[in-house]
């Protein structure tokens, strides 16, 4: 089975490499007028080389300093390098960059080509080679071949060929892994071809495409359709991971693509204007990097201005790494563990680079421990440990257990969820007979302390009401967007006994309406109201009438007794004294008994009241079960 890779190259300007390319490949990749005219490359070039059980797919890259973002672009899903040193002109500045930004892309294998070497003599040779060998020393090609080649004679071709197919064989060894998964393709280029409409390229990074596929342009969530594929100029079925794909989609014009965009699997891949970040400054970086510092980020062919805000210092000084969030320009996409490379804004150079922890981070406060743990928690080699701290920054927002592998890079997904499960870790919650809503315990912890912050500041705000609205409360945490998920927590709070909750409401425990003097006499004297009135009881501005102060507070002084069961609630702004409702049931369930029922005028006359009183009374009755209308009378319910 042949296993498809993809090669990026990387050098200084005018070190050789397009024609290195050509000549191992026969295909020139310089396809632009203007590099043919100028002789260099300006633009992505492609070409594929065999290699036995492994098939390369070669991304030739600018050298120029210029066009490094065009390098970054094509970089994007490499697995090896080809360094590439002229013999004559030896180790350059974009000889420099180019390897710091390989190094920043977690690369594994390589090879290292000295171009030329029929224009410098033995002896330079030599030095040039140890000039080499001391710059790639710390790095993955520390132990890779340097091969001395010329394209000129051909000197060299088929050791190089040798020397790419074993660096092939150990990077495939690593990218194994990445083979399943969710289709996703970083795109480089976009354009249209008459009768055909709109193409895009790019390496597929995880998974793969098959004819008439729906998938997604992200972050702009694009519907497309796959009409057809292409794999270095051959029709194909079906593209997968590590090969060079174009892939001509309906759905979409190409003037709304552009670089930066990717193709991915349905629900894959979630835009985010914020990132977390392990970040890595490099030790030649000309100056420290200052909390709230705006760079240039690459991530996939991104690139976007950052805002980078360092969690836990100042300022973090050229060699050194740090916990940071990136605030983007604009909304990207990118996965747990993605490369990413970050330049400076001017001038222009590449002064560090990183991972990408949580790809659609909460806002972090600085200096915070607790969040600084738990995203070093990403960095686990335990997957349940990394899916934890995930599931934990998804706080209350909905999620599906396939987004673990995108948040966390769980693989086995199911016996990591049932893990958590039976650790206590995900709590899971009945939403309905169909639905499950899963959410980690400690973002529970922390949605009960804000729900007991909420209740002391409307308590606060409220200091007469003995309960209050729940649907006040609940209007706080909207934002929550489930109502089984706040009444869990409600319910843990109360089992906890760190609130009282009853029909009208719910209270902070032990919490107790603040009266003065003055107020608590005014209840008294509101009681004594009702008590004197019986049957008859006046309404809530009645009451306000008779008093001479507190007349504002009548209302909730009124509902704070119904509250301590002194009186009783018959509908909106009616009360009735508790004793009252106490002997009205009880003289109406010994004239009920045993009776055919009574009607409304038999019941006021029983109750020596009115009509207008009669009325509530009885609807009262019927509201809580204690009587039930039958045509024109009522029965004990």
């Amino acid at each position: 089975m042949t296993i498809d890779l993809v090669l990026g190259t990387a050098g200084h300007i005018d070190h050789g490499k397009t024609s290195l390319v050509k000549a191992l490949t026969g295909v020139d990749t310089d396809r632009l007028p203007e590099e043919k005219q100028r002789g260099i490359t300006i633009e992505l070039g492609f070409a594929e080389l065999a290699l036995g059980d492994y098939r390369l797919g070669i991304v030739d890259v600018p050298g120029h300093e210029r066009f490094v973002r065009n390098m970054l672009a094509g970089a994007t899903g490499v697995d090896l390098a080809l360094l590439v040193v002229a013999a004559d002109d030896s180790v350059k500045p974009q000889t420099i960059e180019h390897l710091e930004i390989l190094r920043l892309l977690d690369l594994d294998a390589g090879v290292i080509a000295l171009s030329r070497c029929d224009l410098a003599e033995l002896d330079w040779i030599d030095l040039v080679e140890e000039e080499i060998r001391e710059l790639v020393a710390d790095t993955f090609l520390a132990r890779a071949p340097i091969v001395r080649t010329s394209t000129v004679t051909g000197a060299g071709l088929d050791e190089l060929r040798a020397a790419l197919g074993s660096a092939a064989a150990q990077a495939a060894r690593s990218t194994r892994r990445r083979q399943g998964g969710p289709f996703r393709l970083a795109i480089d280029r976009a354009f249209t071809i008459a009768g055909h409409g709109t193409v895009v390229t790019g390496s597929v990074l995880s998974g793969q495409a098959h004819l008439g596929d729906e998938l997604v342009i992200e972050p702009d969530e694009l519907p497309v359709r796959v009409r057809s594929l292409q794999n270095h100029g051959r029709q194909v079925e079906e593209i997968g991971r590590g090969q060079r794909a174009a892939i001509n989609i309906a759905g979409v014009h190409h003037d709304q693509l552009r670089r930066g965009h990717e193709l991915a699997t349905p629900g894959h891949l979630v835009a985010s204007r914020r990132l977390s970040i392990r970040l890595n400054l490099l030790p030649s970086a000309p100056r420290p990097l200052k909390h709230r510092a705006r760079v240039r980020l690459h991530v996939g062919t991104a690139e976007l201005m950052a805002g980078i805000s360092l969690l836990d210092r100042d300022q973090l000084d050229p060699g050194d790494s740090a916990l940071v969030q990136a605030f983007l320009s604009r909304p990207a996409v990118a996965t747990w563990r993605q490369p990413l490379v970050v330049r400076s804004e001017s001038p222009v150079e590449t002064i560090g680079g990183g991972h990408v922890l949580d790809p659609n981070a909460p806002k972090l406060r600085r200096r915070q421990q607790d969040g600084l743990n738990r995203l070093e928690q990403l960095l686990s080699d335990d997957p349940s440990v990394r899916a934890s701290a995930a599931l934990y920054f998804a706080g209350v927002r909905p999620w599906q257990p396939q987004d673990l592998a995108r948040t966390a890079g769980v693989d086995d997904i199911d016996e990591v969820c049932r893990a958590l499960v039976e650790r206590g870790e995900l709590v899971e919650i009945a939403a309905s007979p169909m639905r499950t809503i899963r959410v980690h315990r400690d973002v529970l912890d922390e949605l009960s302390c804000r729900v007991e912050k909420a209740l002391a500041d409307m308590h606060r705000q409220q200091p007469l009401r003995a309960t209050l609205d729940r649907s006040s409360l609940l209007s706080r945490f909207d934002y929550v967007r489930s109502s089984p998920l706040m009444g869990v927590v409600l319910q843990r709070m109360a089992d906890d006994e760190r609130i009282t909750t009853t029909d009208r409401g719910v209270a902070l425990a032990g919490h107790g309406p603040q009266l003065s003097a003055g107020q608590r006499e005014l209840v008294e004297q509101i009681v004594r109201s009702y008590v004197q009135s019986g049957y008859q009881p006046p309404s809530v501005d009645q009451i306000k009438a008779q008093v001479s102060h507190h007349r504002s507070a009548v209302p909730e002084l009124i509902a704070l007794a119904a509250a301590e069961g002194r009186l009783v609630e018959l509908s909106a702004g009616l009360y009735l004294d508790a004793d009252a409702e106490r002997r009205m049931r009880e003289t109406l369930t010994e004239r009920l008994s045993g009776s055919q029922g009574l009607t409304l005028s038999e019941i006021r006359e029983i109750l020596a009241t009115t009509r207008k009183y009669a009325v509530p009374l009885c609807e009262y009755l019927d509201r809580i079960g204690f009587t039930t209308r039958q045509g024109d009378v009522r029965v004990l319910g």
